[in-house]
Order: structure tokens, then sequence, then C-alpha cells
């Protein structure tokens, strides 16, 4: 059976001999618990136009309605609503 190679170098032995990490080294690496992957990086990027999270009250049956066509229903009320109010056209969304 083949030997398994080490996998760091055999150079560095000393623990205290660590690199000074950064804020760019943390900002882009990989973060495990264990061994479940947590985060790569910073994630992706923020859109030109971030949307707000608000609350608002609306009807039970107008809910129902918007509901019923299955998920995405929320972003069907927001191109309602540029439609009833008028604005441009938001850009369009991957299927």
């Amino acid at each position: 059976m083949p030997r398994k190679k080490p996998a760091g170098s055999a150079d560095w032995s000393d623990p205290d001999d660590a690199p000074e990490l950064t804020s760019e080294m943390l900002d882009t690496a990989e973060v495990f618990d264990g061994d479940r992957f947590v985060r790569r990086g910073r994630g992706r990027p923020k859109a030109d136009a971030v949307k707000e999270q608000i609350s608002v009250r609306l009807d039970p049956d107008v809910i129902a309605r918007l509901r019923e066509a299955g998920p995405g229903w929320q972003s069907r009320l927001n191109d309602l609503l540029r439609v009833a109010l008028g604005l441009a056209e938001a850009g369009k969304r991957a299927a």
C-alpha cells in the first residue's frame, strides 16, 4: 500500500512562528466548526439596489390569493405594486 504524503511542510515545527493574521486573510478564510463548513469568504456581493424589509398588514383573502400561485408570492406582490404605482420595471430575476 502506498504511503500517504504529509499534508504540511516539515520545515515549520514551532506554532509560535505562525504568521500574523490580517483582516484580509480572515475575510477570505473558509470557516469550519469541527467537520461542518460554516462560511466561505464574505458571501454574495450586495446588489446595487438592496430591498428593504418592512412589515405590512394585508387582508387574509389577499394573502391567500397571492400564495395560491406558490413560492415567489412576495416578489410577485412587489411586481404588482410597481405596476400599480407606475414605477419602472425592476431587473429580471433568474427563474
